[in-house]
């Protein structure tokens, strides 16, 4: 009986005791570490953003890839684009007065006829005189490679001469061979002839300009409505892009070419106008293409009229380059091309290594409208990112630099409090001494 009233007892024990007893069990120790830590910590994060990383850049090497495949699709398109941006804005203005279809043949017709015959006719004429441009050139090298030869003979280092003939014969001859036509134009020609890609071209041109709005409408319907916006602006931002950088090159092209076939008329060196032409083209290809023009033209009045009139055109150049430098580019680009010279060099670089010249001509102005499109979609385009972070920069090294001022104040502070406690504590000390001495003393005195 005792056993049954024990277990009863148990049995209608109140659950706050149950709980306490509970409470009193042993607890399992958790895992120093779990499977969601390992996703969350730093290094989580951080190999999660490099898969990230990994998947965009993969991403973006098939479309690369892909692009290069279908160059007879791509780069006709692209070319059509860009033109079609810098010549929308005389569209827009002829349909006010006339219908879309006649304004987009107009502008059409007008710029083939313009811009076509005259490059048309100029290229024809550089093509004419390319092999007399590039043998003078390579004699010109020649007569200033010996020129330096001679003025560093007396120094302690040479220069191995067989090399740098070697070097030059090679790039003459690649100059002058039928296949430098075709590697500067080798991601038309890969997929397919020249005229295709040039019928190709004036067909997607024709397109955009008679239809641009509407298949930009039609583009912006399949995206989504709380995105819209920032695709609108994208496209703006493309739009205003594109088209400053191709005015504002066409622009500087020219004065370029003005200023130097000037000179070279002037000084009555020969091929004056197609190295006017050479230079003219070698602007569109920035911080690259109308300094190499430039030095094909001093190599030539090097050759043609002697060393003065060499310097002398090595000086106009310089001067033009200064102009186009400090005043065209920040006046008539604005910002259109608002990039960094070294971002400017990288997709030079990248561009050529991939498209060739044709490369090199798009890479800076997709670049730029690459830009342009991060901004809008990083909320940074209106708001000068660098110059906040400059001053963030500063104000956190001030604050630093009061932090150890502060650090230092409290820490001599400190040494003071301790040389007053030391000096309170001798005062103390030798009072207490003194009192003790006098205590000494005075049995003495009372005896």
């Amino acid at each position: 009986m005792a056993f049954f009233r024990k277990a009863a007892s148990s049995k209608n024990r109140p659950p706050t005791q149950q709980v306490v007893v509970a409470a009193e069990a042993p607890v399992r120790e958790r895992p120093e570490f779990t499977v969601q830590g390992l996703w969350t910590d730093m290094l989580g994060r951080l190999g999660i953003r490099c898969l990230q990383i990994l998947i965009v850049g993969l991403v973006a090497g098939f479309v690369i890839i892909g692009m290069l495949r279908l160059t007879m699709i791509v780069i006709p398109t692209l070319i059509a684009l860009i033109l079609s941006c810098a010549l929308w804005p005389l569209v827009t203005k002829l349909r006010k007065h006339l219908s879309p279809m006649l304004s987009a043949w107009v502008v059409f017709l007008g710029s083939l006829l313009v811009l076509g015959g005259i490059g048309t006719g100029l290229v024809f004429s550089v093509m004419r005189e390319w092999n007399t441009l590039v043998n003078q050139a390579a004699e010109g090298f020649n007569q200033l490679n010996d020129l330096v030869q001679r003025f560093i003979g007396d120094m302690p280092f040479t220069v191995d001469q067989g090399q740098i003939d070697e070097a030059v014969d090679t790039v003459t001859s690649f100059i002058t061979s039928s296949q430098f036509g075709a590697g500067a134009l080798n991601t038309i020609t890969a997929a397919g002839s020249f005229v295709t890609g040039s019928i190709l071209l004036m067909v997607i041109l024709f397109f955009f300009l008679k239809d641009g709005d509407r298949i930009w409408a039609f583009f912006i319907s399949w995206t989504p409505k709380h995105y819209r916006h920032k695709w609108i602006t994208s496209g703006d931002r493309a739009l205003h892009t594109f088209g400053g950088y191709i005015r504002g090159t066409a622009i500087i092209a020219a004065v370029d070419a003005i200023g130097v076939t000037a000179t070279l008329l002037v000084l009555q060196v020969p091929l004056a106008l197609p190295l006017g032409v050479v230079v003219f083209l070698g602007a569109f290809i920035p911080m690259v293409g109308a300094t190499v023009a430039g030095i094909l033209a001093t190599l030539v009045g090097l050759v043609t009229s002697g060393p003065l009139v060499a310097l002398v055109v090595l000086a106009a150049v310089i001067i033009v380059n200064q102009l186009e430098g400090n005043f065209l580019q920040p006046v008539v680009m604005a910002q259109a091309l608002n990039l960094h010279a070294l971002v400017i060099l990288m997709a030079l670089t990248a561009g050529t290594v991939l498209g060739g010249i044709v490369g090199a001509v798009l890479a800076v102005p997709l670049s730029a409208v690459a830009w342009g499109i991060i901004k809008v979609w990083t909320e940074r385009e209106n708001m000068d990112a660098v110059a906040a972070a400059k001053a963030q920069i500063k104000i956190e090294a001030e604050i630093r630099a009061e932090d150890k001022a502060l650090e230092k104040l409290k820490k001599k502070e400190k040494v003071d409090e301790v040389k007053q406690d030391v000096d309170e504590m001798a005062d103390e000390i030798i009072a207490n001494s003194e009192e003790r001495s006098d205590k000494a003393q005075r049995p003495d005195t009372e005896q």
